[in-house]
């Protein structure tokens, strides 16, 4: 096992997934707190780094298309603040991210995950039914509907309709957009029955985001919604929700380690005791580390 624990999080990597729990201070982003744990399974990865900086570095995972309902429907826009799948880490705690990238990069190599775009999603969503508040309405999913209110910000013409009710079966894509300079957001519904390309001022079926605190817990109904539709990568034959029929995969068979990388992991062994001794490593990490370790030999 793996660990890395921060003020920005904690980390833990088993062999099988990734647990990713938001750190309790205060500078820790509202979406991060509000989504709360996350189980990223190995399958669902694509990579991960660790980018050393002067004060603080970065871990990143990256996923592979198609695997998370909420990078979906975000498409890439989630900042260094909001990202779940960022950690900064500490410049005494660098020798420990690093050892959580190589654990990440040879169980990938060992289980012989691809890279390629999945086609259900392997992540689950947000759980409903889930309410936010924001930028000119209130955007509300129970796993079946959704629902927009209007509050006295939105404009009038908007507002004169009233409330909003959108059934899951009526949406055909939902995106979420952060305010960019002086550029507004939305939260954007499409709806086969009418669809329009009217900007979220003016659009029904749209909440406007005008940049504040609450914007990107938007994100989060989106990505509840998303989960339930069709998943992008499984084609259009059938319109059942992807969670659903997606069925569930054989775990893979482990991987032997071939003889000529035994040398290489008695190499890592040193090199743990090294990092052991030099203080990087305690000595919980270091004896789970060489635990793993000896596993494969």
């Amino acid at each position: 096992m793996a660990e890395i624990i921060q003020r920005d999080g904690t980390w833990t990597f088993d062999g099988e997934a990734l647990r990713l729990v938001p750190g309790r201070d205060k500078g820790v982003n509202l979406l991060r707190r509000t989504l709360g744990e996350l189980t990223v399974p190995l399958a669902a990865l694509a990579g991960v780094s660790f980018e050393q900086g002067r004060k603080s570095g970065r871990l990143r995972l990256r996923l592979r298309d198609g695997a998370d309902p909420l990078l979906q429907a975000t498409g890439g826009k989630l900042t260094e603040g909001t990202d779940p799948y960022q950690l900064t880490v500490e410049s005494d705690r660098y020798g420990v991210a690093e050892y959580l990238v190589d654990e990440v990069r040879n169980a990938l190599l060992l289980e012989q995950v691809p890279a390629s775009a999945c086609t259900a999603y392997l992540l689950p969503g947000p759980a409903v039914p889930l309410s936010v508040s924001a930028g000119d309405g209130t955007a509300s999913f129970d796993g079946e509907h959704v629902r927009l209110e209007w509050n006295w910000k939105t404009e009038d013409a908007k507002a004169s309709a009233g409330a909003r009710q959108l059934a899951l079966a009526d949406i055909a894509a939902v995106e979420w957009q952060p305010a960019a300079g002086l550029e507004n957001g939305c939260l954007r519904f499409t709806v086969r029955s009418s669809p329009t390309k009217a900007p979220p001022k003016y659009d029904p079926n749209s909440v406007e985001l005008w940049g504040f605190k609450k914007d990107p817990l938007m994100a989060l109904v989106a990505a509840a919604v998303q989960a339930r539709l069709p998943h992008p990568g499984a084609g259009t034959a059938t319109a059942a929700p992807a969670l659903e029929k997606a069925p569930e995969a054989a775990p893979p068979a482990p991987a032997k380690v071939p003889e000529d990388d035994h040398d290489a992991l008695l190499r890592r062994l040193r090199e743990l005791g090294e990092l052991h001794r030099a203080g990087i490593l305690t000595a919980e990490e270091f004896a789970a580390a060489k635990q793993a370790v000896l596993k494969r030999l």
